[in-house]
């Protein structure tokens, strides 16, 4: 029984994989990206989750910039909310959660390899006045999911530069300035964050 269970609960596994999936863990990084230096404006879960992915992909992360050694920059991180849908009682009944995000990288030698580029993300919620204990806590929640997949985002950018080059990447993200390549993502109203929160 065990012979015949164990290749079925592989299928899902290796049907994901077919179509392009990639379960989150290791990041193939661009040479001369062994070690880096992280900086992020305003610290805080960006920055505490690119190092620890950056660790993942046994990079080092030095404490200081140097010889040989990367940069990796995130000179602006911001959240905002924005109104959605208001009912017939001028009660705001939906927001968006918006995260923005610039970032550009050098390689070990000094050279530019992302000379800087934005990632705007969104999720959308539903308000219930009635509850605003549990709506900020949603808020965070949600906030905490698009840190999740901003990180996710800036080291698939980066992995797209090692197997692409700079130029192929670019055009990969579609867009023509090299400078500013923006994708946005959206979800459903009420949506549930994918990750869990640390």
């Amino acid at each position: 029984m065990n012979r015949l269970l164990k290749p079925l609960l592989l299928l899902p596994v290796l049907a994901l994989v077919a179509c392009g999936f990639h379960l989150r863990g290791s990041t193939a990084l661009p040479k001369g990206m062994e070690r880096v230096h992280l900086t992020v404006g305003g610290g805080g879960d960006l920055q505490r989750k690119i190092a620890r992915a950056l660790l993942a992909s046994n990079v080092t992360v030095e404490k200081d910039s140097g010889t040989g050694i990367a940069e990796l920059h995130v000179p602006i991180q911001n959240f905002s909310i924005q109104t959605l849908t208001v009912n017939g009682v001028a009660q705001v009944t939906e927001y968006a959660v918006h995260y923005h995000v610039l970032f550009n990288a050098q390689d070990g030698t000094g050279k530019t390899i992302i000379p800087g580029e934005t990632i705007d993300m969104q999720r959308e919620y539903s308000y219930d006045a009635s509850q605003p204990v549990g709506t900020q806590a949603q808020v965070e929640a949600i906030q905490a999911s698009l840190v999740d997949d901003m990180v996710q985002a800036i080291l698939f950018r980066l992995q797209a530069v090692r197997k692409h080059g700079e130029e192929a990447a670019v055009k990969a993200a579609g867009t023509a300035a090299p400078a500013s390549a923006a994708s946005t993502m959206n979800s459903s109203p009420q949506a549930v964050p994918s990750t869990s929160i640390p």
